[in-house]
């Protein structure tokens, strides 16, 4: 099976790209859904957050508050690091399962920090989305509603757009409306069909 991984920096669209392919019919394995699954109340991986991190971040229900955890691991790289030490394995473990069990030609693992933790070793394939920094920020701020010092510093913590551009077998340009992502997700898909063929 091909496997491509899809990254791009904050803001880029990556999950709007997903849904395109996903809607082909193609068999769509998300790093930030498995985060968020290890993560939810009860799960072994909140006590661990919580002994690291500190008991206020959890609530009596159990559920983490990722807003503040955001803004302790975004703040200090050490803390992040700390965070990514205990997450990234799990994730990368749960995503190796998933594949394991995918049907069809290819898959599409969204991992938005692919280059960031080195594990391009996942892919035969990196698909990048992309659109310029100001164009980003407008986004991240209209969508989540973080300052621009938190916008700057998960930007900062990512690599360089030239870095990802330079990594990328394929790109998706996003600047542009909407509408005009269909057409480059569909002209992927038949490359990638073709590849794995």
């Amino acid at each position: 099976m091909l496997r491509v991984a899809l990254t791009g920096g904050i803001g880029s669209g990556k999950s709007t790209v997903a849904a395109l392919f996903a809607a082909l019919g193609v068999e769509v394995i998300d790093a930030d859904a498995v985060s968020h699954a290890l993560t939810a109340p009860g799960e072994p991986v909140v006590a661990e957050i919580a002994r690291v991190f500190g008991g206020g971040l959890v609530d009596a229900a159990g559920a983490l508050d990722r807003a503040a955890l955001r803004r302790i691991v975004f703040a200090d790289s050490r803390q992040r690091q700390r965070l990514e030490g205990l997450l990234h394995p799990r994730i990368r473990e749960r995503m190796l399962a998933e594949l394991a069990t995918a049907a069809g030609p290819y898959a599409l693992l969204v991992i938005p920090l692919l280059l960031e933790t080195g594990q391009t070793d996942l892919a035969d394939r990196i698909l990048v989305v992309d659109l310029p920094e100001p164009e980003q920020l407008r986004r991240v701020r209209l969508r989540s509603g973080l300052s621009d010092a938190e916008i700057q510093r998960i930007l900062a913590a990512q690599v360089p757009r030239a870095v990802r551009l330079a990594r990328a077998d394929d790109v998706i340009d996003n600047a542009g409306p909407p509408e005009a992502l269909g057409p480059q997700v569909e002209a992927l898909h038949r490359r990638y069909l073709s590849l794995s063929g």
